[in-house]
């Protein structure tokens, strides 16, 4: 029984990851990692707040909330276009006031996130081989004991769909899990650069979608799990006719 879960562990996985690879900012609510900026004016009782969302393939810069007296007012969020490999444009360096995040978050650091594409890749091709673990293999076994004849009918997992399965979702895992700890360091190393260079106003946050991430690889090494039962035939049934 537990190889047939299989197939729907591997695509909530594949969900996931493509959720995060569809991040900010084709989707902005989902992002890696996000810098805010809290600014207070030097007028009493005024205060504004400004982040940026950044995602595989570029950023959002959500909404500028200001308040005054209690009063607060939005400004709409813009995102910068699909792009790998993609650096801040002139909207991020105005609207967190530093003129050095070109030196903090750079082309090949953003690069490093491709990563999240071809694990998403990798975890579809393993969801489309599971899809066979569903079917059932059926087995006659005779043996004669005296007069009587005694026939045992074995059905199994198809060991072939099995090894693909787990061959494919043990690559989905590993890349999944390096996928993790890549978007980890890229927050990590941004953190320690701008703690160098002290700006002590831009803290640099995890986003939801590297939780998604870990969630998708912890999916994905229960998976191969099930894969392995099924090529040990851990789902087989019997039934014996006479």
């Amino acid at each position: 029984m537990f190889a047939r879960v299989t197939p729907f562990l591997l695509f909530s996985a594949f969900l996931l990851l493509l959720l995060v690879t569809l991040s900010a900012p084709i989707i902005d609510a989902i992002y890696l990692f996000r810098l805010t900026l809290d600014a207070d004016s030097s007028i009493p009782g005024t205060s504004a707040a400004a982040a940026v969302q950044f995602g595989v393939f570029g950023y959002c810069v959500s909404d500028v909330e200001a308040s005054v007296l209690g009063f607060g007012r939005n400004r709409a969020a813009t995102c910068s276009s699909p792009r790998l490999g993609y650096t801040v444009g002139d909207t991020v360096r105005r609207v967190l006031r530093a003129d050095r995040l070109d030196d903090f978050i750079t082309r090949t650091t953003t690069a490093v996130l491709v990563l999240n594409p071809i694990a998403t890749a990798f975890a579809f091709v393993a969801f489309l081989a599971s899809l066979f673990m569903l079917r059932r293999e059926r087995a006659f076994t005779r043996s004669r004991i005296g007069r009587h004849t005694t026939s045992v009918e074995t059905t199994r997992t198809s060991r072939l769909a099995s090894f693909l399965t787990s061959g494919f979702a043990l690559l989905a895992a590993l890349l999944a899990t390096a996928t993790f700890f890549a978007n980890i360091a890229v927050v990590a190393i941004l953190r320690n650069r701008l703690r160098d260079s002290g700006i002590d106003d831009i803290r640099a946050d995890w986003g939801n979608g590297v939780w998604m991430t870990l969630g998708a690889a912890i999916a994905l090494w229960i998976a191969v799990v099930g894969a392995l039962c099924g090529i040990c035939s851990c789902g087989r049934s019997r039934k014996t006719v006479y």
